[in-house]
């Protein structure tokens, strides 16, 4: 039996992860699906959504558990695993990035889509007067995160989940790193080809800011989670 904790990205909550920890708890594994802070149950005013605050998340959620965690991180979550291995690395048996920021020392999220010409969702990222929260469109929602799933029923189901306000904060925290405690916990990627939120350039570049014990390929969207997620638990129990 693993501990496996699942952590969702913007726009994101625990609900993404459902088949996928269906699947998982079914071998047999203890699985735990996070709601960040402002995400899904997890109530928070805007001022208080920040990375410190999913990071603090995160952490709390592992101290519950008395054994190492496999810790599973989707899109900007990429960011949150990376700096709770910083704070906690003792604790974690390995980390998962599935289409995932996987930042150097010092970068943000904010700066990866900055530098990824090909990414399609900061260009469609609605920002507030103050630029404190985001919204995205329906539209984007089902061309651009959803683009790889073809169910029209499911696609009215959940898209309405993403139509709320994500705080920005998360985006440009820069995310302190080091080789001595990030640098040696044991770290996947699991790619998703046809991404338009993340381009497959932008996840092959930040393949070279660490060390990587290996790398998967899904013919995915942005959210294999949730359009492919029994290929998604194959490579999850296949890295162990």
């Amino acid at each position: 039996m693993k501990n496996y904790i699942l952590v969702h990205g913007a726009w994101g909550a625990a609900w993404e992860f459902n088949s996928v920890a269906k699947s998982l708890t079914g071998a047999g594994n203890n699985v735990v699906a996070l709601d960040l802070p402002g995400h899904g149950e997890n109530k928070a005013l805007i001022a208080d959504v920040t990375m410190s605050a999913y990071v603090q998340t995160v952490v709390e959620a592992i101290n519950k558990l008395d054994a190492s965690v496999v810790l599973v991180g989707h899109s900007l979550a990429g960011a949150v695993i990376s700096q709770v291995a910083e704070l906690i690395p003792e604790k974690i048996d390995r980390l998962i990035y599935v289409a995932a920021m996987l930042l150097e020392n010092g970068s943000s999220p904010l700066a990866v889509m900055q530098n990824d010409p090909e990414g399609q969702l900061l260009p469609n990222t609605i920002f507030s007067e103050d630029g404190s929260y985001a919204t995205i469109s329906q539209e984007t929602v089902r061309n651009i995160l959803l683009n790889d799933v073809k169910d029209e029923n499911y696609l009215d189901n959940i898209v309405p989940n993403f139509l709320f306000k994500q705080a920005t904060q998360p985006f440009m925290a820069e995310a302190p790193l080091s080789e001595d405690k990030f640098g040696s916990v044991a770290k996947y990627y699991i790619k998703a080809s046809i991404d338009k939120v993340i381009s497959p350039a932008a996840q092959d570049k930040m393949l070279t800011n660490w060390q990587v014990d290996k790398v998967f390929t899904l013919e995915a969207g942005h959210f294999p989670l949730t359009s492919i997620p029994e290929k998604l638990v194959e490579i999850l129990k296949s890295i162990g």
